[in-house]
């Protein structure tokens, strides 16, 4: 057997040949038809996005903030000068096939929830998209005073079990699909924050997550059952507060 020197490199050990199929690019859905956009909330952050959105597709108002519609995208190089749009690029939903919906402990309609908040003038803003804004009456929310206890609610379940509030949720995402005749629907938090808890046991997977429903476990937060009930029926969520969902 040859020695090998110090210092001579070691030839690498021969791999067998495999083949790698690389997966095909993911796609993008066209946004057609109808969107739903169900606000958990019907306060001054939702109340106001609602108005904004009417007040633009009426060409009274820009889409400032917008990240879809005002802001734009490089392709390619610097020096290619390619920047569309993102609305451009991707299939965004136009706000004409845009339609609300909302839960609220208040029965507020938008057009009062807005005036209250006062975000918005009222003869400026509010009084041209007043009959759009009035449209949006909130659903009885899944509303436990124990996670927000700064509010004494009247429009909600009531005192039920966290099963049932699941349930009613889910009921009314399928009534609002109905009622607007939508093809999609989305689901964005924007009540307020709830108390602080803690990842627990009842968090770690779903089947500890669903026992822990039918127990009426303190650690299951109302945010918790309205993710649940958006995941359930194919709605994606979006939570706009600091709370464990």
């Amino acid at each position: 057997m040859r020695r090998r020197c110090a210092g001579q490199p070691v030839p690498a050990p021969q791999l067998a040949s495999r083949s790698v199929t690389i997966p095909p690019p993911p796609t993008v859905a066209p946004a057609e038809g109808r969107l739903g956009v169900l606000t958990v909330g019907l306060g001054a952050v939702a109340s106001t996005l609602i108005a904004g959105v009417e007040l633009i597709k009426r060409g009274q108002a820009e889409p400032i903030g917008s990240l879809a519609l005002m802001d734009t995208i490089r392709l390619g190089k610097r020096t290619e000068d390619r920047s569309p749009k993102i609305h451009e690029f991707v299939p965004v939903a136009s706000l004409d096939d845009v339609v609300f919906g909302a839960w609220d402990p208040f029965p507020d309609d938008a057009y009062v929830a807005a005036q209250r908040a006062g975000v918005l003038e009222s003869g400026r803003h509010l009084e041209g998209v007043a009959e759009a804004l009035r449209e949006v009456r909130p659903m009885a929310a899944a509303f436990d005073r124990s996670y927000v206890k700064k509010i004494d609610a009247e429009n909600t379940v009531g005192t039920v079990d966290k099963r049932s509030m699941l349930n009613a949720i889910r009921e009314d995402i399928n009534r609002f699909r109905e009622d607007k005749v939508v093809d999609r629907v989305v689901m964005i938090w924007c009540a307020s924050t709830e108390i602080f808890l803690e990842p627990t046991r009842a968090h770690e997977n779903l089947e500890a997550f669903e026992a822990a429903i039918d127990a009426n476990d303190p650690n299951i937060a109302p945010s918790m059952l309205y993710a649940y009930a958006a995941l359930l029926e194919g709605v994606p969520f979006a939570n706009g507060a600091p709370n464990l969902t």
